[in-house]
């Protein structure tokens, strides 16, 4: 098995929070986003999409997408439950990752590639839409942060993904 990352990078961060809470230990590849690795022939084999991270298993099958990778791990290696415990709990994690991944990861990141000179040549930018991105921004914080006043975790009395969704958003784009 070999996790494919880009150091730096929030989503391969989020997978590496999941896994140490896990206590799995995967050895990685680093992919340099800065030098288009992930672009290369070899990498859009394993993942057209040319992004990371990606899960390449023993028989080769490969996952994509941090979310189901966490939810690969999370089937394999039940304890501790970051995905709920019940039906209930389960829901409720869900919500509130999709929450934090959609209104904050997401708003940040789409002001971040419309913004950033990384993205400069790679994709195509539109600066006034990163300036709506992070203008959503404020609102997202207030309710989050009415959430956090109420509970020490967003999704109950646990650390699950959606913490963990949040923390990478907040610390790789900051407030």
């Amino acid at each position: 098995m070999k996790f494919y990352e880009s150091q730096g990078a929030p989503n391969p961060r989020r997978v590496k929070i999941f896994l140490a809470e896990k206590g799995i230990d995967v050895p990685s590849v680093d992919v340099s986003l800065a030098k288009g690795e992930n672009r290369s022939d070899e990498y859009t084999a394993r993942n057209p999409f040319g992004q990371v991270p990606l899960l390449e298993l023993d028989d080769g099958t490969c996952i994509a997408e941090s979310v189901a990778i966490c939810r690969y791990f999370e089937e394999t290696h039940p304890e501790p439950p970051l995905f709920g415990t019940d039906a209930a709990d389960r829901a409720l994690v869900e919500m509130w990752n999709r929450r934090a991944e959609h209104a904050l990861f997401l708003n940040y990141a789409y002001f971040f590639q419309n913004t950033h000179h990384f993205f400069k040549g790679r994709m195509p930018q539109v600066p006034e839409y990163g300036e709506v991105a992070k203008n959503r921004l404020p609102k997202v914080w207030e309710i989050l942060d009415r959430e956090l006043a109420e509970s020490e975790f967003l999704a109950g009395d646990r650390y699950t993904i959606a913490d963990i969704t949040a923390q990478c958003g907040f610390d790789f784009f900051g407030r």
